[in-house]
C-alpha cells in the first residue's frame, strides 16, 4: 500500500476508533503523573507517557472493533461502522494493532522496568473487556479496570512503584468509567437483550440502571475526598472536587428519566469536561505548592 493510499485507511481508523475520545483517559494519567512527582514531571517522561497511552488505547479500541465486528454488523446503532459497513478489513485492523500494541509496550519499556512488566496485564484486561458483554453484566467495570490503569501506570512511570495515591486515583476512574458506561449501553438495552448479550442494562433495566451508575460516581466522588486527605492536597484539588460534583449531577440530570436524547451531551461532553476539570485543578494544586 502506498503511502498515499495509507493515508484514507489512517483517517477511517482514527474515525473508527474514536481516537479524539483519548480526551477521557489522558487528562487522568497527567494527573497520576503530576502527584507522582509532586510537580511537573520532566519532558522525557510525559513524552513515554503520552504515547504509551495513545498506543494502549489504540490497540483497545481496535481490538474492540475488531473482535466485535459481527455484533456491530447486527446493530442497527453501529452497522455503520469502519469493519462490517467494509470500509475496513480485519487484516489492516490487525496491522494497525499490532503497530499500536509495540508501541504502548516500547514506550513502557522507555519509562522503567515495572511498566514494561506490567504491560501485559494491562493487555490482558483490554482484550478481556472486548468479549465480557458475552458472559458477564460486569463489562462495565473491566472497561473501568482498563482505564484505571491510566493513572496508576504514569505513577510507575515516575516513581517506579504502586503506592496506595495511585490505586485510589486508579479506583477513582474505575468507578467514573464504569458509571458512565453504564449509562451509554442504556441505547443498546433493547438489542444487547435480544441477541443474548450482558450488560447492567438489560440485567437492572432503565430505573436500576440509572441508580447503578449513581452509586459508582458516589463513590467515585468519596474516592477523590479520600485522595485529597491521602495526599493532603489543597484548597484548588478541594475546588475541583466540587466542580466536577456539579459537572456530574448535571450529567445525571440530564437523563434523570430515562430519556436518552441528551445522551451525547451527558457522555461525551460533561464526561470530556470532567477528565480536564480533574487534570487543571490538579495542575493548580502543584502549582500553588
Amino acid at each position: 500500500m502506498t503511502a498515499t493510499g495509507c493515508l484514507p485507511k489512517i483517517r477511517i481508523f482514527l474515525e473508527m476508533i474514536k481516537f479524539s475520545h483519548t480526551i477521557f483517559a489522558l487528562p487522568f494519567a497527567l494527573t497520576g503523573a503530576l502527584l507522582a512527582a509532586g510537580g511537573f514531571p520532566g519532558p522525557r517522561q510525559l513524552f513515554w507517557i503520552v504515547l504509551a497511552m495513545a498506543g494502549a488505547r489504540t490497540a483497545a479500541m481496535a481490538m474492540n472493533r475488531l473482535i466485535d465486528a459481527e455484533i456491530d454488523a447486527r446493530n442497527p446503532r453501529t452497522a455503520g461502522r469502519a469493519i462490517p459497513a467494509g470500509l475496513l478489513g480485519g487484516g489492516t485492523t490487525l496491522f494497525f494493532i499490532v503497530i499500536s500494541t509495540a508501541l504502548m509496550l516500547f514506550a513502557a519499556a522507555m519509562l522503567n522496568p515495572l511498566c514494561l512488566k506490567l504491560s501485559p496485564i494491562a493487555l490482558f484486561f483490554l482484550i478481556l473487556y472486548s468479549y465480557c458483554k458475552r458472559f458477564t453484566s460486569l463489562a462495565h467495570v473491566v472497561l473501568g479496570i482498563c482505564l484505571a490503569a491510566a493513572p496508576i501506570g504514569a505513577w510507575v512511570a515516575i516513581r517506579g512503584t504502586i503506592e496506595a495515591p495511585a490505586l485510589v486515583l486508579g479506583g477513582v476512574v474505575l468507578f467514573w468509567v464504569a458509571g458512565f458506561d453504564i449509562l451509554y449501553a442504556l441505547q443498546d438495552r433493547e438489542f444487547d437483550q435480544a441477541a443474548g448479550l450482558h450488560s447492567i442494562p438489560v440485567l437492572l433495566g432503565v430505573n436500576g440502571s440509572l441508580w447503578t451508575a449513581r452509586i459508582f460516581h458516589l463513590i467515585m466522588m468519596g474516592l477523590l475526598v479520600g485522595l485529597y486527605w491521602l495526599m493532603q492536597l489543597g484548597i484548588m484539588f478541594m475546588i475541583g472536587i466540587l466542580v466536577v460534583a456539579g459537572m456530574l449531577l448535571y450529567e445525571h440530570w440530564l437523563i434523570r428519566d430515562g430519556n436518552l436524547d441528551k445522551l451525547d451531551a451527558a457522555f461525551f461532553n460533561m464526561n470530556g469536561y470532567i477528565s480536564i476539570a480533574v487534570l487543571l485543578f490538579t495542575a493548580a494544586e502543584v502549582l500553588t505548592r
